[in-house]
């Protein structure tokens, strides 16, 4: 990622979480980011195409946190459990997750998590798939996808409704999804 793309996703991420997709404007991102209006367009071409390469930044932020996370204890299910601890510990943290999750200007992000959210489902399912591919090598295919996208499925509707036992009610239908 070139040093413009970034300067210009830090601007719309900050803008988005004040004021929602719908409040925001190229014109803002560009005089936040120090550059020109047409500087926006030419490396997203419209707003939409910017509003969903936020979605993906910052995805990918949590995904990197998780991958962390994943790897740091020999012991799969705590890797899970931490994995999955620290997506919501930053989706608490993070003013542009606050916001789509439960800001005044959640109604026109949260498509990007919903009905437009495959981008993001497919990059989370991913990340999980591979961990439990790599530790739980007799499962077959089929089922590492269905638990991996179980766990990201089951998180984020603890994120979009939180519940007092959001990682542990998690933790759990993965462990019996394990279960041999």
């Amino acid at each position: 990622m070139t040093e413009l793309t970034r300067a210009l996703l830090d601007a719309a991420v900050e803008l988005i979480a004040a004021h929602g997709s719908r409040g925001l404007r190229m014109a803002e991102v560009a005089a936040k980011a120090g550059v020109s209006r047409q500087t926006v367009y030419n490396e997203f071409g419209n707003k939409e195409r910017l509003v969903q390469a936020v979605a993906l930044h910052k995805t990918a932020e949590f995904l990197d946190g998780v991958r962390a996370q994943l790897v740091s204890t020999t012991d799969p299910m705590e890797a899970l459990r931490r994995g999955i601890g620290f997506a919501f510990d930053l989706a608490s943290r993070d003013a542009l997750a606050r916001s789509v999750l439960n800001g005044a200007n959640a109604e026109d992000m949260l498509p990007l998590l919903t009905t437009k959210g495959r981008p993001v489902l497919t990059l989370a399912t991913s990340v999980f798939a591979q961990h439990i591919r790599k530790h739980w090598t007799k499962l077959p295919d089929a089922r590492v996808y269905l638990i991996a996208d179980t766990i990201v499925r089951m998180a984020l509707s603890h994120l979009l409704t939180p519940s007092t036992r959001r990682v542990e009610s998690v933790i759990q239908v993965t462990e019996a999804l394990l279960a041999d």
